[in-house]
């Protein structure tokens, strides 16, 4: 059984309370210097463009328009901070790979993420979103192999599980754990996976999210 992290009802219970709590649009930055400024740890969604980190923010904290979502790749444009009942901020990254935005515009975004993950002190942990239909592709290995160098350590999320059959999504989830095992070492061992639209993982995710508080 592959290892992961230790949810039972105690920590089921404290994420479910922990999602309750309210949660409020802090600031979105475009430098280093326009950073909230606060001691809350922080635990960042980072993924593909279009990969569902906006919706799947929207989903865990039941609100439909916390986190803008849309169509367009790359419509996050900012690095935008959520705090959650003054207990820990969530923090959506831009998305990384094919955006509609010039390259200028997409680099000044990837130096933004470099500076943010080497200097925050606080924080925690990334959670990487993949999208279940394609395990990782050639953006997400890239982005993988810059957090193992950052030393952050990160978990790998699966979104839209609902879209592939429980078959292919299991030969999918094997297949990339033993990757993570092999040749990432910020990586946890285990993949969680996730619906946003069919509100699965959802629980469990929450769970894991809590322990970073």
């Amino acid at each position: 059984m592959t290892e992961g992290f230790p949810i039972g009802e105690e920590e089921l219970k404290k994420g479910e309370w922990l999602f309750r709590q309210e949660c409020r649009f802090v600031a979105g930055v475009q430098n280093l210097g326009a950073m909230p400024d606060t001691s809350l740890p922080e635990v960042a969604f980072a993924g593909r463009s279009n990969v569902g980190k906006s919706s799947l923010i929207n989903a865990l904290t039941g609100r439909k328009s916390l986190a803008r979502t849309s169509n367009t790749p790359g419509r996050t444009q900012q690095i935008n901070f959520f705090e959650l009942g003054g207990v820990m901020c969530l923090v959506d990254l831009p998305g990384y790979g094919y955006a509609k935005a010039s390259k200028s515009k997409v680099s000044s975004w990837n130096d933004l993420i470099d500076v943010y993950l080497k200097r925050r002190g606080n924080l925690k942990r990334i959670y990487v979103l993949i999208d279940a239909r394609h395990g990782i592709m050639a953006a997400d290995q890239v982005a993988l192999e810059k957090l193992d160098a950052a030393n952050v350590p990160y978990v790998v999320v699966f979104t839209k599980a609902d879209k592939v059959k429980p078959s292919e999504l299991a030969k999918t989830i094997a297949r990339v754990e033993e990757e993570l095992k092999a040749d990432h070492v910020g990586a946890f061992p285990k993949v969680y996976t996730t619906s946003s639209m069919r509100k699965k993982g959802l629980a469990e995710l929450r769970a894991i999210l809590a322990l970073a508080g």
